[in-house]
């Protein structure tokens, strides 16, 4: 049966309750992180698990509280417990740091974090077949946030607001994603990806200005030299998605999806181009332990929980 890790112990989904008075379900207040388990020939192993409890710290910081109840190097073998109590062999970790036990003055101080992990089967999130075919977006008459109105850094959960009136939006205009301008009117990102654009043979992304540097995002900057790319980051404008050999986008639930269409205009040749596959396979290597930095960036499940317990 599948365990959830709240507040330093594993319990059953049935007993992770939240009093309906916790601040952060009314504000908003809280950090997460979206993590992916992996199977391997070595058993489940998770993607950057280091990696991305920093970030959920690092959010935490940005958010305002000033101390968690458990370290960095706590979150991750909560982590790791969580999948080896679960049967999963592959799956998508959540953690979350919420505020709870106080805080209805609207600051963070007046209220306590408590932390909760679940791990839940994985799908593809934009469906079974867009990797091959790729995917149709528009851009979102909704803008992406904005540093000076909020901490684009953070992985906040009251920011996503932003992301589902967009998602929303677009799903319902007959698209499968939205791709969202910043205030100058620039290519930001998607609702839960990072977005690349491919001409002539080059890579570019926008710049880690006003958009969330995802983890996904950085591993095919890392990966792209040996793939023969150097990735720019520089900022696009809406008419260089038009113009594009191709456009793809990443994320940890997306992985890595190319866009066949932006705007009713076709990219491309109007499915997954080359460029996009080769980041695909390379990423794919990764994850699934087959590739050199895979010894880095994995974390087998097993092995770890038998070094503790």
């Amino acid at each position: 049966m599948t365990r959830m890790w709240f507040n330093g112990k594993l319990v059953a989904p049935a007993e992770a309750k939240l009093d309906f008075l916790t601040p952060a379900l009314h504000y908003g207040i809280a950090v997460f992180e979206g993590i992916r388990c992996y199977r391997t020939t070595r058993g489940p192993a998770i993607f950057r698990l280091q990696d991305h409890v920093a970030r959920l710290c690092e959010s935490a910081r940005i958010l305002g509280f000033r101390d968690l109840p458990w370290t960095e190097q706590q979150l991750c073998q909560a982590c790791i417990d969580t999948v080896a109590a679960s049967p999963f062999e592959e799956c998508y970790i959540r953690p979350l740091v919420y505020l709870a036990e106080g805080g209805w003055n609207l600051t963070v101080d007046g209220g306590k974090p408590h932390v909760g992990i679940a791990v839940w089967e994985w799908k593809q999130y934009l469906g079974p077949e867009a990797a091959a075919l790729g995917v149709r977006a528009n851009v979102s008459s909704y803008t992406r946030h904005q540093p000076n109105v909020t901490m684009t850094k953070a992985k906040v959960s009251g920011n996503y607001a932003n992301s589902v009136l967009a998602k929303t939006e677009s799903l319902r205009l007959g698209f499968d994603e939205a791709i969202m301008l910043d205030a100058q009117g620039m290519v930001a990102e998607c609702t839960g990806e990072n977005i690349f654009v491919v001409k002539n043979g080059r890579v570019r992304t926008p710049p880690d200005v006003n958009i969330l540097n995802g983890l996904t995002r950085q591993s095919l900057i890392d990966l792209a030299p040996e793939l023969g790319f150097e990735i720019e980051e520089a900022p696009l404008s809406r008419d260089q998605l038009y113009a594009a050999d191709e456009v793809f986008v990443s994320g940890t639930a997306a992985e890595v999806i190319g866009l066949r269409e932006v705007d009713f205009r076709t990219v491309g040749g109007g499915r997954t181009g080359p460029v996009t596959q080769a980041f695909q396979r390379a990423y794919h290597s990764v994850v699934r332990g087959e590739h050199r930095l895979s010894a880095i960036w994995l974390t087998e499940v097993h092995r770890a929980a038998a070094a503790v317990g």
